[in-house]
Order: structure tokens, then C-alpha cells, then sequence
């Protein structure tokens, strides 16, 4: 089922130079929490692809042979928060622009969930803040989902037969 590209019709931004400035302010990849997560996941021994267009909502961080995708979601643009981070956009510039966008990136993850899920991967997503806080912890989340999944066991097992092959 296609679904139509949200219409903010009826909504502006407050000017053009405010649209083009929280556009261009917030990456859509490789942002800072996404690769501190990347790093720490490659030092524990994973390896992933990275940005995967051709699977729902582009995953930040992809294990494509034990179906496992990460999402590093920023807390304004997918609604940390979102009954409480209402309330203080009904107070700023614009509210109703702001508040239909940022529930229409809510309804879009959850849809983009969804159909991972109905393929048959895990999805974890990951608050910006929670893996700037505790990135650790956050690792050891993702680590466990993929032990389980065999992951680095996989990886551990080629390199034994790569090591066998050359000695």
C-alpha cells in the first residue's frame, strides 16, 4: 500500500531563512550519537552496513544476515517526550506547523516499524539522548540482541577458517 507524502498545506515555517536553518542544522546521517554507537559496536567486534536505503525508513546501523536494524532517533525530530514537548511547542513560534510535523515523523516510524517487522527483522531504535548519556549501556542492549541472534558468533567462526586456511 503507497502511501501519500504528508501535506503541511495551510502550514508555513515562520520565514524561509528559519525552514532552511532547522533543515540544514540537523544531519540525516552520520550524526554524533549515531557514530559514537557505530564505534562502539565495531570495537565489540560487529560488523554492519550503514544507512540502507532499500529497506524501510533507511536504519541507521543494519546486521543484514541476522535481520537486526538500528535506528539512532534524534529527540525534537521523532517526539522524545512527545505529550510534554507538545505543550512547549504550543508556546514557541509556529505550533501547529511543528506539531504536524513532528507527528508525522512519529506515524512514519511507527509504519516504518511495522513493516520491518513483518519482514522479519528486530528493530531497536535508540533515543539520541539515552546513547549520549549512557552509551554503554545502550551498546550492551544491542549486543545482546545480537549474541542471540548469532552474530558475532558468526564472525568468529570465519575467522577461525580464514586462520586455519593460512597456517
Amino acid at each position: 500500500m503507497k502511501l501519500k507524502t504528508p501535506s503541511y498545506r495551510g502550514y508555513t515555517p515562520a520565514s524561509s531563512q528559519a525552514s532552511a536553518a532547522a533543515r540544514g542544522s540537523s544531519r540525516k546521517v552520520d550524526t554524533s550519537c549515531e557514530q559514537a554507537l557505530r564505534r562502539a559496536l565495531w570495537k565489540a567486534g560487529c560488523r554492519y552496513l550503514t544507512n540502507v536505503a532499500g529497506l524501510p525508513g533507511t536504519p541507521d546501523i543494519v546486521f543484514p544476515k541476522v535481520r537486526v536494524v538500528i535506528f539512532c532517533d534524534g529527540d525534537f525530530w521523532h517526539g522524545k517526550d512527545w505529550e510534554s514537548r507538545q505543550e512547549r511547542l504550543q508556546k514557541g513560534n509556529n505550533p501547529q506547523y511543528w506539531t504536524t510535523k513532528i507527528q508525522a515523523n512519529i506515524d512514519r516510524d511507527h509504519r516504518n516499524t511495522a513493516n520491518l517487522v513483518d519482514q522479519g527483522w528486530i528493530v531497536l531504535r535508540f533515543w539520541e539522548s539515552s546513547i549520549k548519556r549512557d552509551l554503554a549501556a545502550i551498546t550492551q542492549i544491542a549486543l545482546g540482541i545480537l549474541d542471540e541472534r548469532g552474530h558475532r558468533k558468526r564472525l568468529y567462526e570465519a575467522q577461525k577458517d580464514r586462520y586455519r586456511r593460512l597456517t
